[in-house]
C-alpha cells in the first residue's frame, strides 16, 4: 500500500494549501484503493470507497481502465461491495465518458445475461464518445443478428443521447460581478506564471483574479442561491489575448455548474460578458464548455447633434451608460426570446441573438461542444449501419450563398476543406462549416490540459487525416525547474505516443528543441490552402489560415481531424507608397493598426479575418504581420502571396523540415517526410499553373478595406500600454500607437528584450550589425540597460554562427545559455549587459522569466498586458512597450528612448526588414533575411 500511503501524505500537504485530495489518474493507485475496498475491515475503507466513487478521473486515464474493470465485476456479481449495487455501478460507468467504460458497457450489453444486457444497453444509449473499435463491435453484433445491438443502433439513429436531454432553461437569473474595467486579458483569469498548475484544476483555480475576488464571488453565490454569477469586463472586451481554456475552466470552477457528481473540479456553463463583448477566440472556448457569452453594449459613444462622437481632451470618444451592471446587479436572460432583461423583466437591455444561435444552444444542452461533434458522427454511423435515411437531430448548418459574388481568400479555403455541406453549393461568410484540419499545434503550457481533454473524450491516436501535428516545448524553455522537469517529459511521452512530433524526445535520443511553436508551425504548414489549429492565440501562419484555439478544440482537432466554425468576414488590407530607408517592417505593422483606427474610427479587424496583400515578403517576414493580428483582435489572418515568393517560402520550409528529420525528430508514422512530399506537390502545382498561389476573386465582398500609406510612416512607432491614461478602459490595449518623438528621448528604459514569435533571423542579425556599427564609431559599446536576446529557433543560431554574427553577440554577452546545464531558477535581477537566452518564448510568456517589478520594458514581443512581461511595483506600474528590434537595441544601449536622429544614425547601412507592395509583376523581397 505504498502508493496509498503516499497519496494520504499528499492529501495532508494539500490540506495546508486549502485543497482537496488531487483527482486520481493512476492505475496502480486505483488498484490499491480497490484492494482496500475489498477488505471490509480495513480502517481506511470508507475513505478509499469515497476516492473510488468521487475522485477517480474518467475517459482513457489508466485509473479509468482499472475502475471500469472493477465496476464490471460488480455488475456481473463477481465482486460484492455493499455500497455499490449493480445499478449504481452502471450509473458510475455512464459518467466515465468513453474508452474502457464503453468497452465494459459493450461487454455487458452484448453478453449472455439478458437482464444485465438490457440494463447496460440503456446506459450505452446515453453515451456518445465511441470510436471505431466500439462502433465496429456494435456493427458486427448487429450483422450477426444481436437484438440488443439493433436496439442500441436504433437509439443512436434517433440521436436519443441528445434528444432525451432536458432543454436549457427558458429563464436564467444572473447576478453581476465586475472582474475589471477595460479589456480583460485571459492572464487575469489564468496567469501565465501559474501555467504549471493548469492540469490541477482546483489548485489552478486559486489564481483566478485575486483571493479577494474569489471571496466576493462566493459571497454573491451565497446571497443569490437561485442565480448564476456573470463575470464582466466593464467598458472593455472579455478574454483578450488568448483562448486559454484554463481561464474558462477557472471561471466555470467559481461560477459554473458541476459536470458530474462523480468527476471533481470539472465545471461547465460559465456566463461571461463584456461591454464590447468577448474576444473571438475566447468566445470559442466559452462555447466548448456550453457557456454563455454576452455582448452587453452597456456603454455607448456620446453623440452630438450631428450624430458624431463627442471627444474628450485626449481625442477619445466620451462614453455614456445605457444601463448599470455594477457588481451585485440582478438581471434575467430569456433564452427563448434571446434577450437580456432587468431583474423585474420590464426593461429589455440588449439583444442576445448571437449568444443563442441554434448551434450554441445545442452546446449548452449537451454540456459542451464535444458531445455534439461526437453525437453527429454517431448518429451518421448508426443510420449507415442500419441502412436507414439520416434525419439529423441537430440544427442544420447555416449555409449562406450569394449568387454571382466572388470569394475572399478565407471563403475559398473553407469551401475547399468543407465537410458535410450541400454538394455544389458555394458558401460565403456567416455559413457554419465543418472543415478538415491540416496542421495542429499543441503548446507546452496548455499541453497537459490538451492531453486531459483527449483522455476525457477517450481518444488514443492522432486522426489519420491530419497532415502534421507538433507538441512544443518553447513556453517552458527558459527555466528547467522542478515543475518543468515533472510536467514536460510526461507531456512529451503522451503526445509522442498519440502520434505527434514532439520538441523533446521521450526516449532522449535527440537534442531537445525549444523553438517557438509558431515558427515551427509556420514551417510545417506547406500548403497555402491549409487550415491550422493551435493551442495559442498567436497561431497565425503566413501560409494558409490559422486559428488560435483552446486546449479542448486542439484536442478535438487531433482526435477527429476536424473543426467547426462559421466562415468569418474579411477585411482587406493593401499598401501604397514606399517604405523610408530607415524604417523597419515592424513599423508597417504598427502603422496598419493606427491607420485602420484613423480610417474607420472603430476596430474593424475585431472578430474578422485580415486578408493582407503582402505577397512579396517571404513567410518568415510576413509572419511578423500575421502574428500581430492577434493583438488587433482579429479572428485570424491570411497572407496573399505571389507565386514565386510562395515557392521560395515552401523551399525554405522543406529545408527546415529536413533539419528536423536530420536531428532525429521524425515520428514513426513518417509525418515529416510526408510534409515534404506535400510541399513538393504544391510547388509543382504552382509552377505548372495548375493551381496558382491562393488569391481572392476580384468580385469578393469585404466587411471593410484598409489601405496603408507607407509614405506616412516617417519614424519608428511604439505600442504603449498607456498605464497612466485617465480612462482605465484605455490602458493595456494595443490601440495606443505612438511615434518615438512623442517620448522626446526622455522615456527611461529599464530593460530591452529582442525575442518572441515576432522576430526572425534578420532581427537577430540587426542586433549584431548595430553592435558592429556602434563599436566602429565609439570603439566600444556600453549598455545603460540590460538587453535580453532570445532567438526563436536553434536553426537561426546555427546559421548566425556560420555567418559570424553570433560571435559578435557573444563578445558583448555576460550570459549565454548552455543546454548541458540549463537554468534551474528564474532570473530576478538583471545587470546592464547582453543576455543570450535559450530559444523559446522567454519574457514574452511571463510564466518563468520576468523583468523586475515596476520596470519599463521595451520589447519586440506582442504582449503588453498588465503583469505579463513585468509586474507592478508598489510605487510604479510596470510597463511593457513594444517596438522594432533596432529601437529596442538602441534604447537598451542608451537607457532611454532615442531621438529620431539618433535612431537614423544607428541604423544607417543596416539591412532592415523591408517591404514593397506587390505590383503586376512579382517583386522579390528587398531583405536578405529569412
Amino acid at each position: 500500500m505504498d502508493l496509498y500511503t503516499e497519496y494520504r501524505t499528499e492529501i495532508e500537504t494539500r490540506k495546508e494549501q486549502g485543497l482537496n485530495p488531487k483527482p486520481i489518474d493512476d492505475a496502480a493507485l486505483t488498484g490499491e484503493i480497490i484492494s482496500i475496498i475489498r477488505a471490509t475491515d480495513h480502517p481506511h475503507r470508507d475513505e478509499a470507497l469515497n476516492f473510488f466513487i468521487y475522485n477517480t478521473l474518467p475517459g482513457t486515464t489508466s485509473a479509468a481502465g482499472v475502475k471500469a474493470k472493477f465496476l464490471k465485476e460488480i455488475v456481473l456479481g463477481e465482486a460484492q461491495v455493499d455500497e455499490i449495487s449493480a445499478t449504481f455501478a452502471l450509473e458510475l460507468l455512464s459518467h466515465m465518458k468513453g474508452g474502457p467504460s464503453v468497452e465494459v458497457l459493450l461487454d455487458l450489453a452484448l453478453g449472455d445475461d439478458a437482464d444485465i444486457a438490457a440494463q447496460a444497453a440503456e446506459v450505452l444509449k446515453t453515451q456518445v464518445f465511441l470510436y471505431e473499435a466500439d462502433t465496429d463491435r456494435l456493427k458486427a453484433a448487429f450483422d450477426a443478428g444481436n437484438a440488443v445491438a439493433k436496439d442500441v443502433l436504433e437509439s443512436y439513429a434517433d440521436a436519443e443521447f441528445f434528444t432525451k436531454l432536458p432543454d436549457i432553461d427558458e429563464e436564467i437569473k444572473v447576478v453581476t460581478y465586475i472582474a475589471g474595467e477595460g479589456d480583460i486579458s485571459t492572464d487575469l483569469l489564468s496567469p501565465g506564471n501559474q501555467a504549471h498548475s493548469r492540469s490541477d484544476r482546483e489548485l489552478h483555480g486559486k489564481c483566478m483574479i485575486s483571493e479577494r475576488a474569489q471571496k466576493e464571488i462566493q459571497a454573491l453565490k451565497l446571497q443569490h442561491p437561485d442565480k448564476r454569477v456573470m463575470l464582466i469586463a466593464e467598458k472593455g472586451t472579455m478574454g483578450v489575448g488568448s483562448s486559454r481554456m484554463s481561464g474558462v475552466n477557472n471561471v466555470a470552477l467559481w461560477t459554473g455548474k458541476q459536470a458530474s457528481p462523480y468527476v471533481p473540479f470539472v465545471n461547465f456553463a460559465p456566463v461571461v460578458a463584456g461591454t464590447n463583448g468577448i474576444s473571438p477566440i475566447f468566445l470559442t472556448t466559452v462555447g466548448v464548455t456550453g457557456g454563455i457569452g454576452v455582448d452587453l453594449k452597456n456603454w455607448v459613444k456620446k453623440l452630438d447633434e450631428d450624430g458624431k462622437p463627442i471627444l474628450n481632451n485626449d481625442g477619445n470618444a466620451i462614453l455614456e451608460q445605457r444601463y448599470s451592471v455594477e457588481t451585485g446587479t440582478d438581471l434575467k436572460i430569456n433564452t427563448k426570446e434571446k434577450k437580456l432583461y432587468s431583474a423585474d423583466g420590464d426593461e429589455e437591455l440588449v439583444d442576445m441573438s448571437d449568444s443563442f444561435t441554434p448551434q450554441k444552444v445545442e452546446f449548452m444542452k449537451a454540456g459542451g461542444s464535444y458531445a455534439i461533434v461526437f453525437g453527429k458522427k454517431l448518429q451518421t454511423f448508426a443510420c449507415e449501419a442500419l441502412g436507414v435515411e439520416l434525419k439529423s437531430a441537430f440544427a442544420p448548418s447555416k449555409e449562406i450563398s450569394h449568387e454571382g459574388q466572388g470569394l475572399t481568400a478565407v471563403e475559398k479555403i473553407f469551401n475547399a476543406n468543407a465537410r458535410g455541406t450541400t454538394p455544389g453549393k458555394v458558401l460565403h461568410a456567416g455559413s457554419d462549416v465543418r472543415v478538415k484540419v491540416n496542421i495542429v499545434g499543441s503548446q507546452d503550457t496548455t499541453g497537459l490540459m490538451t492531453s486531459q481533454e483527449l483522455e476525457a473524450m477517450a481518444a488514443t491516436i492522432l486522426s489519420p487525416s491530419v497532415d502534421g501535428a507538433y507538441q512544443s516545448g518553447c513556453h517552458t524553455a527558459s527555466v528547467w525547474d522542478l515543475k518543468a522537469q515533472a510536467n514536460t517529459p510526461r507531456l512529451m511521452a503522451f503526445m509522442n505516443k498519440f502520434g505527434l512530433v514532439t520538441a523533446r524526445d521521450p526516449k532522449g535520443e535527440y537534442h531537445s528543441m525549444t523553438d517557438v511553436i509558431h515558427k515551427v508551425l509556420n514551417d510545417i504548414t506547406v500548403d497555402d490552402w491549409a487550415i491550422i489549429i493551435g493551442g495559442d492565440s498567436h497561431t497565425r501562419m503566413s501560409k494558409g489560415v490559422a486559428f488560435g484555439a483552446d486546449s479542448g478544440t486542439v484536442a478535438l482537432a487531433l482526435a477527429t481531424g476536424e473543426a467547426s466554425m462559421p466562415i468569418p468576414e474579411s477585411v482587406k488590407v493593401t499598401f501604397k507608397g514606399k517604405m523610408a530607408d530607415h524604417m523597419d517592417f515592424r513599423d508597417v505593422v504598427h502603422a496598419t493598426q493606427a491607420q485602420m483606427l484613423a480610417q474607420h474610427g472603430d476596430n474593424v479587424f475585431q472578430g474578422r479575418i485580415i486578408e493582407v496583400h503582402i505577397g512579396t515578403l517571404l513567410a518568415d517576414q510576413a509572419f511578423t504581420f500575421t502574428d500581430w493580428t492577434a493583438e488587433m483582435k482579429a479572428k485570424a489572418s491570411i497572407c496573399i502571396s505571389e507565386d514565386e515568393t510562395l515557392i521560395e517560402s515552401l523551399e525554405i520550409a522543406k529545408s527546415r523540415i529536413q533539419i528536423m528529420i536530420d536531428k532525429g525528430m521524425e515520428h514513426e508514422n513518417g509525418m515529416l517526410q510526408k510534409l515534404i512530399s506535400i510541399a513538393d506537390a504544391r510547388i509543382t502545382q504552382i509552377r505548372s499553373g495548375e493551381k496558382p498561389a491562393l488569391a481572392p476573386d476580384d468580385n469578393a465582398e469585404y466587411f471593410a478595406e484598409v489601405v496603408v500609406d507607407l509614405d506616412a510612416i516617417v519614424e519608428p512607432m511604439i505600442a504603449d500600454p498607456d498605464v497612466k491614461n485617465a480612462d482605465i478602459s484605455k490602458r493595456y490595449t494595443h490601440d495606443t500607437i505612438r511615434p518615438i518623438s512623442h517620448y522626446r528621448a526622455e522615456k527611461k528604459v529599464d530593460l530591452g528584450f529582442v525575442g518572441s514569435c515576432m522576430v526572425h533571423k534578420g532581427d537577430v542579425k540587426i542586433v549584431a550589425q548595430m553592435l558592429r556599427n556602434l563599436e566602429a564609431k565609439y570603439d566600444k559599446v556600453e549598455f545603460n540597460a540590460p538587453l535580453v536576446v532570445a532567438a526563436p529557433t536553434y536553426n537561426i543560431i546555427d546559421e548566425l554562427k556560420e555567418e559570424g554574427d553570433w560571435a559578435v553577440l557573444q563578445k558583448y554577452s555576460g550570459f549565454e545559455f548552455d543546454d548541458s546545464a540549463p537554468k534551474s531558477t528564474a532570473r530576478t535581477e538583471y545587470e546592464n549587459i547582453l543576455y543570450l537566452e535559450r530559444p523559446g518564448c522567454n519574457l514574452c510568456m511571463g510564466n518563468q522569466e520576468k523583468a523586475a517589478k515596476g520596470d519599463t520594458v521595451l520589447a519586440t514581443s506582442t504582449r503588453l498586458f498588465k503583469g505579463r512581461v513585468v509586474e507592478d511595483a508598489e510605487d510604479k506600474a510596470g510597463e511593457s512597450l513594444l517596438a522594432s528590434t533596432p529601437v529596442v537595441v538602441l534604447s537598451a544601449i542608451l537607457g532611454r528612448t532615442p531621438t529620431l536622429e539618433e535612431y537614423k544614425t544607428a541604423v544607417e547601412g543596416i539591412d532592415l526588414t523591408k517591404f514593397a507592395p506587390p505590383l503586376q509583376r512579382p517583386l522579390a523581397t528587398q531583405s536578405a533575411h529569412f
